[in-house]
């Protein structure tokens, strides 16, 4: 969907608002918010509707307006999207569609093939605000003010929600965060969050873009939201619901078992750079600092309290939150101690103690001093008194203190000013709409603004590395029945693209007992040997006895062998690889809506005990793979840990990237890939077992 297409809707001029009661309240938002352009209602019922004269149906409208809002029943919703032609796009805010079954699936058909493709957002939606061009389609009161163009403050987040009662709720925040688009996109029939997002950030009053997702939709297309969301420099915070285990039933391999949706979805996020939020309170907070800082260049933080404990939390949450709170430079250390005195241990996060306090010049040259530290994130932890029953003139002192010390050491680009409260009730709604002027991050609650910071490092990192490319529509899979092929045939496949597997040979029972009696008979490689007995549906043959390790002698070989029997009768021998810094898995798995998808983590025996993964989606570049082993508990193994070696990374990336290679050749039937273990050597990589189950032509 091209975003201009999108442009009369969201930017209307003129607006028709069809319907009852819902529509009346429309009428009466609009006319509250002072829309400057007609607003047109149509009821043939009624003579007048919010003060305003009513049309008796489309027909009759001066022109075709430029956004239509449509509060009537299903029925009567889909008369009316045919009569939509030359309408820049309308909202549908009836229910009974989709959402309730076989009966409503069909009647969303009938409503998109009336509309002839005008853009529709919905049905089964709240609506949209436009606080910048004063537009309410919106069928409720709601808690927004106009961003007024023009003022310092012209540009706002925008919210694209899924549910509409969250978007209405988050409407009622009261964090000074400015909101300048909200839409419900309910069961998007036609225009979806991807199309939203292309159409909005081409609008330079939009700072950062806030999704409410209950289904992602096409993942290709979102993936392309994404970039264009990246080049235009705006940032996406996601607050993903729905997290459920995979659909699919356990299967043959690990890989199904260790990936599920939710997992899937923070790969494509990871991917993107998109923020993902886990409750409201963070997204709107992350939202917040995105608009005021944008993405932020590290994850240093410093942080100024009055008390040791908030000091205290604040490095245990920083902490939890994956973010840095380092000691500071050798200047603002001496700075700081010779301002605090010898009573003051000073050290980050800072407890500056009560000596400054009230003293606007102290305090100026304590705050100035730590934001000479130029972390990427500088805080004043400060909650106000209830102002019902205290004063907060001190805590004025404190703000205008900070304030002067921000002027005389103002934010670099990528860094963060922040003044936070332990608890979102305890900074004003006035406050935080002052700090905000001023370019400072008014954070309701300091786990909430540290989730923030981690939040806008993540998409700061994701940035500085190359773009990705848009991920690809999944090709249909293959209609014959999958099958699973032996280690044998699974590896040889594996090794034609490149992956590195031992060295071996396939034996019978017979062969192998004629290979032991014979001392000057010919060995795949030198002892000691692995022995494994092979069959396709010998998945988990450790499980199942049928794998011996290090043995070291053609009578261990044999002895192996005849206890293995019972599993077919058919053998690989192989050379053992020593020297192993790490084992890993690396497998491959088919998602029905993310297509195929890579999972990275500690393998061999660890795989199911310590369920260390990382999923990347495919096909990925070199630096995906590479970021994803970074993210492993397992990199600091690879890289080599308390002294001791690391492991040759560039091959045992080369030897992933081999699996993924061939994952993508073979597309269109692979169902799912084990390599496990593949070990890490500190020359070379080896996979040493491998399963594959696909689909071949028939």
């Amino acid at each position: 969907m091209s975003a201009d297409r999108l442009a009369r809707l969201l930017r209307p001029r003129s607006l028709a608002i069809v319907g009852g009661k819902a529509a009346e309240e429309a009428v009466r938002q609009c006319r509250a918010l002072g829309f400057a352009g007609p607003i047109w209602p149509v009821n043939p019922k009624r003579a007048e509707m919010g003060g305003l004269p009513c049309f008796a149906d489309m027909a009759a409208l001066p022109e075709a307006p430029d956004a239509v809002f449509i509060a009537a029943p299903a029925p009567a919703t889909i008369a009316l999207a045919g009569e939509l032609a030359g309408v820049g796009g309308a909202i549908c805010y009836a229910a009974d569609f989709a959402e309730s079954g076989e009966v409503g699936q069909a009647r969303q058909a009938e409503l998109l093939a009336a509309a002839d493709g005008v853009p529709l957002v919905g049905p089964n939606c709240y609506g949209m605000l436009n606080l910048f061009d004063r537009v309410a389609l919106w069928p409720d009161q709601h808690g927004c003010l106009p961003i007024e163009a023009g003022s310092k403050g012209a540009r706002g987040v925008a919210i694209i929600s899924q549910s509409g009662n969250l978007a209405l709720n988050f409407t009622m925040q009261s964090r000074g965060l400015p909101i300048g688009y909200v839409i419900s996109v309910g069961n998007c029939a036609d225009v979806t969050p991807a199309d939203l997002i292309e159409a909005l950030v081409q609008d330079k009053r939009i700072s950062a873009i806030g999704l409410h997702l209950e289904g992602l939709g096409s993942v290709a297309r979102f993936s392309e939201a994404c970039l264009a969301a990246r080049a235009a420099g705006v940032p996406l915070v996601a607050l993903k619901t729905g997290a459920s285990a995979k659909g699919a039933a356990l299967t043959l391999s690990h890989t199904s078992s260790l990936a599920g949706a939710d997992a899937l979805c923070d790969a494509l996020f990871a991917r993107y750079g998109v923020a993902r939020a886990h409750d409201p309170a963070s997204f709107l907070e992350t939202l917040k600092l995105l608009h005021v800082a944008g993405p932020l260049r590290g994850r240093r933080v410093t942080s100024a309290s009055c008390s040791g404990g908030e000091a205290s939390l604040t490095a245990d949450l920083a902490e939890r939150a994956g973010l840095e709170t380092p000691d500071f430079p050798a200047a603002t250390q001496a700075e700081l101690e010779a301002l605090l005195g010898p009573r003051v241990n000073v050290a980050n996060p800072l407890d500056y103690h009560t000596y400054i306090w009230g003293d606007e010049a102290a305090q100026t040259a304590c705050f100035a001093g730590m934001l000479g530290a130029d972390f990427e994130a500088s805080l004043l932890i400060l909650d106000f008194p209830r102002a019902d029953r205290c004063t907060g003139a001190d805590w004025d002192v404190t703000i205008a203190a900070y304030l002067a010390a921000v002027r005389a050491r103002p934010a670099a680009e990528g860094t963060v000013r922040i003044v936070a409260s332990s608890l979102a009730e305890n900074l004003p709604e006035a406050v935080a709409s002052q700090l905000i002027a001023q370019g400072i991050m008014p954070a309701g609650g300091l786990s909430e603004a540290l989730q923030a910071i981690a939040a806008a490092a993540g998409i700061g990192a994701a940035w500085s590395r190359p773009a990705p490319a848009a991920l690809p529509e999944s090709p249909p899979l293959l209609s014959s029945e999958p099958k699973t092929w032996d280690e044998v045939r699974s590896k040889a496949a594996l090794s034609a693209h490149g992956v590195p597997v031992p060295r071996g040979c396939l034996l019978t029972l017979a062969e192998l007992e004629a290979l032991c009696a014979d001392d000057a008979a010919p060995l795949p490689a030198p002892f000691p040997l692995a022995l494994k007995a092979v069959g396709a549906d010998l998945a988990h043959k450790t499980e199942l006895g049928g794998v011996a390790l290090g043995l070291s002698s053609r009578v261990d070989l044999l002895a192996a062998g005849r206890r293995m029997a019972g599993l077919g009768g058919t053998y690989l021998i192989e050379e053992m690889v020593g020297g192993t810094v790490a084992e890993l898995i690396v497998g491959v798995g088919r998602d029905p809506q993310f297509g195929l998808f890579m999972t990275l983590g500690a393998g061999g025996i660890f795989v199911e005990l310590l369920r260390q993964v990382e999923q990347v989606l495919l096909p990925a570049s070199r630096a995906e793979i590479e970021a994803a082993l970074m993210r492993l508990p397992l990199h600091s193994v690879l890289a080599g840990y308390r002294g001791r070696a690391g492991c040759d990374m560039p091959a045992l990336v080369d030897a992933i990237e081999a699996v993924a290679a061939f994952a993508m050749v073979h597309g269109e039937g692979l169902e799912e890939l084990d390599v496990n273990p593949l070990l890490a050597l500190p020359q070379g990589a080896v996979a040493v077992d491998a399963l594959i189950r696909t689909r071949e032509p028939s």
